[in-house]
C-alpha cells in the first residue's frame, strides 16, 4: 500500500503552528487510521464521526508504544466506557505509520482509533507540533496536547470546547473527565 496522508477541508480556519482556543473552530480533516475490531486500515473524518451527536477527543501523542504514550493511551482505553457513556469518541494522533499503529494496538489491547498523520498537517493545524521544552532544553516536535470538540453552530467541522497543550501522560484522563461533567 503507498503512503497516506492527510487530507485536510478548509485549511484556511486555521493557520499552521496557532495554538487553538476554546471556542476556535476545530479544523476538520481526514486522516488513515488503525479501527479497533477490524483487520483494514479505514479513513476518518473528523466532521463525520461530529455528525453521529457525539464530542470527540483528540489527542495528539509523540510516539506509539514509548511509555509516556503507552501510559496515556492505556489510561484512555480504561477509561473509555466512562467517555463513551458520556457520548464521547477518543481519536489518538500520531506520526506514526499505519503498521507501527497496528503493533500498538494490538500490544496494548487499545480499543479506539488510531490515526495516522506522517507529514504532520494536521498535527501543525491543531498546533500540536512546534516548540517545546525537554528536560531543560528547547526542541522541535510533537506538542502532547488534547482538544474536546463539539459539533459546531456556525457550519464548521466543530468547535473548541478545551484545548490543553503540553500535558502530562499520567492523570490526564482523569483531569480530562473532571472538565468533561
Amino acid at each position: 500500500m503507498g503512503r497516506m496522508t492527510a487530507t485536510v477541508h478548509d485549511s484556511a480556519q486555521a493557520p499552521v503552528y496557532a495554538r487553538l482556543q476554546e471556542g476556535s473552530d476545530a479544523p476538520d480533516f481526514t486522516l488513515p487510521a488503525i479501527v479497533p475490531g477490524t483487520a483494514e486500515n479505514g479513513l476518518i473524518n473528523l466532521s463525520d464521526v461530529l455528525e453521529d451527536g457525539r464530542r470527540v477527543v483528540l489527542y495528539f501523542y509523540p510516539a506509539a508504544m514509548t511509555p509516556g504514550c503507552t501510559t496515556e493511551a492505556c489510561d484512555f482505553r480504561d477509561n473509555l466506557a466512562r467517555l463513551e457513556s458520556q457520548n464521547v469518541a477518543v481519536l489518538g494522533v500520531s506520526k506514526d505509520s499505519l503498521d507501527k499503529l497496528r503493533k500498538f494496538a494490538q500490544r496494548d489491547h487499545l480499543t479506539f482509533p488510531l490515526l495516522s498523520d506522517p507529514d504532520l498537517t494536521v498535527h501543525k493545524l491543531y498546533g500540536a507540533y512546534g516548540e517545546k521544552k525537554l528536560y531543560g532544553r528547547t526542541h522541535i516536535g510533537v506538542i502532547r496536547s488534547t482538544f474536546v470538540i463539539s459539533v459546531s453552530v456556525t457550519g464548521a467541522a466543530g468547535t473548541i470546547e478545551i484545548a490543553r497543550y503540553n500535558v502530562r501522560a499520567k492523570g490526564h484522563v482523569a483531569s480530562l473527565m473532571k472538565a468533561l461533567q
